[in-house]
C-alpha cells in the first residue's frame, strides 16, 4: 500500500481523510437506495452543474473587468491523460499474477490437495453463507470502508492491548488445531 494511502486511512491529515471518508460513505449509502447507473448519472450531472457554473461564472466575471484570463479550466485541458503501453503492462502483469495465484489455490483447495486448508476453507464458506443471509454485499462493503478507517488508528492507539489478545486467542486457536489435527488420520501437515 502506498504511503499516500496509509496517511488518508490513519488520518495524518484529517481533512483528506473526513473528505475521502465521508464521499466513499455518501456514495455506497446512495447505492442502497438507488441503482449504480442513476448514482453515476446524479454524479455525472452534480460534476457538469458545477463545472459549467463556474465557467460561466468566470466568462461574466471576464466580461464585467474586461480582463482575458482564458478558459479556467485551461490547465486541466492541456494536461497528459493518456496511459502508456508501460503502465498498461505493469498493470496488466499485476492482474494477471493475482489471477493465476488464486486459480492455483482455488484448485489446491477444491481438489483436497492438504485436507485441513480444505477443511478451513469450508468452515469458511460455511460461514459466510450466515454472513450471506444476514448481510447483503453493499452493506459488508460499507463495514469494510468504516472498518478501514478506524481499525488502523484504533490498534495504533491501543496496540499493547490489542497484541496481547491477539496472542492469546492465537495460542487457543493453535491448540484447538492440534487437537483436532492428531484426532483427523492424515490431516497433520507435512513437515516442509
Amino acid at each position: 500500500m502506498g504511503a499516500a494511502a496509509i496517511d488518508l486511512l490513519y488520518w495524518r491529515n484529517v481533512k483528506q481523510s473526513g473528505a475521502v471518508f465521508s464521499s466513499v460513505l455518501l456514495l455506497l449509502f446512495s447505492l442502497t437506495q438507488f441503482s449504480v447507473v442513476s448514482v453515476g448519472a446524479y454524479l455525472a450531472l452534480a460534476a457538469l452543474s458545477a463545472t459549467i457554473s463556474f465557467r460561466i461564472y468566470k466568462s461574466v466575471l471576464q466580461a464585467v473587468q474586461k480582463t482575458d484570463e482564458g478558459h479556467p479550466f485551461k490547465a486541466y485541458l492541456e494536461m497528459e491523460i493518456a496511459l502508456s503501453q508501460d503502465q498498461i503492462s505493469k498493470y496488466a502483469d499485476k492482474i494477471l499474477l493475482y489471477s493465476n495465484t488464486c486459480m492455483k489455490e482455488l484448485r489446491r483447495l477444491f481438489l483436497v490437495q492438504d485436507l485441513v486448508d480444505s477443511l478451513k476453507f469450508a468452515v469458511l464458506m460455511w460461514l459466510l453463507t450466515y454472513v450471506g443471509a444476514l448481510f447483503n454485499g453493499l452493506t459488508l462493503l460499507i463495514l469494510a470502508v468504516i472498518s478501514m478507517f478506524t481499525m488502523p488508528v484504533v490498534y495504533e492507539k491501543h496496540q499493547a492491548q490489542i497484541d496481547q489478545y491477539v496472542g492469546l486467542i492465537r495460542t487457543q486457536v493453535n491448540l484447538v488445531v492440534g487437537k483436532i489435527q492428531a484426532k483427523i488420520p492424515g490431516a497433520k501437515r507435512k513437515e516442509e
